[in-house]
């Protein structure tokens, strides 16, 4: 074997065990590849509407992934035009959004997808005369700070 063949195998020998520790370190098991039933989430009523959580867990290559599904009534909002460290992806599953992402508003209809960036402003209401449903799903990985999180990096 050559030197460099030798350094990369060490190097990657020392990653994984590196996302081994972290993984071990944060208590929760590794999440493993499965189905999320919708019929069986339970929904937590919210002022705005109501939230559904899926899952949220390390991974084997994320220090956490997190989704749940967010149902807004007409003209209700979660929150202010808000940001943080990690990154996101809304899917519309139902009714009409309006993303506001850096100031700028955008119509959003079923099937669209919202990615928000880290540290970039972004927040979204239910414009239409329906409720509106969407996917959330947010991705941690191991060398995010903790501080900025949404979660305030206690997870």
């Amino acid at each position: 074997m050559t030197t460099r063949h030798k350094m990369a195998v060490a190097l990657l020998s020392a990653a994984a065990s590196l996302a081994a520790v972290a993984a071990a370190q944060s208590g929760a098991p590794i999440m493993r590849s499965r189905v999320f039933d919708s019929v069986h989430i339970k929904p937590e009523i919210t002022k705005a509407g109501e939230r559904r959580a899926v899952f949220d867990a390390p991974t084997a290559t994320l220090e956490r992934f997190e989704s749940h599904v967010t149902t807004l009534n007409p003209g209700q909002s979660l929150h202010p035009p808000h940001k943080h460290v990690e990154e996101e992806l809304m899917i519309v599953r139902e009714g009409t959004l309006e993303a506001t992402l850096n100031g700028q508003a955008t119509r959003v209809e079923v099937g669209g997808m919202i990615f928000c960036a880290s540290g970039e402003l972004h927040g979204l209401k239910n414009v239409g005369t329906t409720r509106a449903t969407y996917y959330v799903i947010k991705w941690f990985p191991h060398d995010l700070p903790k501080t900025g999180r949404s979660d305030g990096g206690t997870k």
